[in-house]
């Protein structure tokens, strides 16, 4: 009786080994079997300016995830920041700026940047609440200016083609009030931070504002501008990233998406001009 006994209960220890074990063998399966199905997402971080960059992004982030990169826009409302977050990998790309600027901060700051690929051109412009055309700008106005290297220069060049200053070097981007060798107007310059620039207009006679910050500013480009620059200003804002970055899928595949017929399309749309596709 006995023999039995522990017959029966060797068998029924045996049968529980075998059923754990075919319950573990299906379990891996099961995994295996969703790891295959999943689809790999790619986290990709752009630091842009609100607009209209972050809203160009925007129209790209739904693309992207069809591929499965998950596009994460950080804003920025300054224009260093989002360089040396991409220098310090705290970004994978940023998307505020146009080439001249770029290698000027390069230099400044000891950094290698890329400039993958063109996307669109802001007119620079001139606004006012106090005048409405170039010709009523009064002897001894006050101009407010951006006061970063190449903007400044940008803004300073514009009003050279304007006729209202003559600079040392009549190409040169890098230059201050300090270049200007014929001033007939005697025009008082106040340099200030680009993104200020919209709330100074009760402050001084006119501004030469981004139109980045001009929209921001709820300032209407083709309405409200005294004069801009032509349209085929050189100044085309790009994608930016690092050597070591800019070889990557996910980096292709957004820049790619930034010279899209869509992208094309909604920058026409929305902006109607103030804003210009740049491919």
């Amino acid at each position: 009786m006995k023999k039995i006994i522990l017959l029966f209960s060797l068998i029924l220890t045996l049968s529980l080994i075998f059923v754990g074990c075919s319950k573990n063998t299906n379990s891996k399966e099961a995994i295996t079997n969703n790891n295959s199905n999943a689809v790999k997402t790619t986290k990709l971080v752009v630091g842009a300016s609100p607009t209209p960059h972050a809203e160009i992004l925007n129209v790209v982030k739904p693309v992207l995830a069809k591929e499965g990169i998950d596009l994460q826009i950080k804003e920025f409302t300054d224009y260093v920041t989002p360089n040396t977050a991409l220098n310090d990998k705290q970004i994978d790309a940023n998307f505020f700026q146009h080439v001249p600027y770029m290698e000027d901060f390069e230099k400044k700051n000891n950094m290698k940047l890329i400039a993958l690929v063109k996307v669109h051109v802001e007119p620079m412009g001139a606004y006012s609440k106090k005048i409405k055309s170039k010709d009523e700008i009064k002897d001894g106005a006050t101009v407010a200016i951006p006061n970063d290297a190449t903007n400044e220069g940008r803004a300073l060049l514009l009003l050279q083609k304007q006729g209202l200053i003559k600079l040392k070097d009549p190409k040169g981007l890098t230059q201050t009030p300090r270049d200007i060798v014929d001033n007939p107007k005697h025009l008082k310059f106040s340099e200030l931070e680009a993104p200020q620039l919209p709330r100074t207009l009760q402050d001084v006679d006119f501004a030469i504002i981004n139109t980045n910050f001009a929209l921001e500013g709820k300032l209407n480009p083709l309405k409200d501008s005294i004069f801009m620059e032509d349209k085929d200003s050189p100044y085309a804002n790009v994608l930016t990233v690092r050597p070591d970055n800019q070889n990557d899928p996910a980096i292709k595949k957004l820049a790619k998406a930034l010279n899209s017929p869509e992208v094309k399309k909604f920058i026409e749309d929305k902006y109607k001009g103030a804003i210009i596709p740049a491919f």
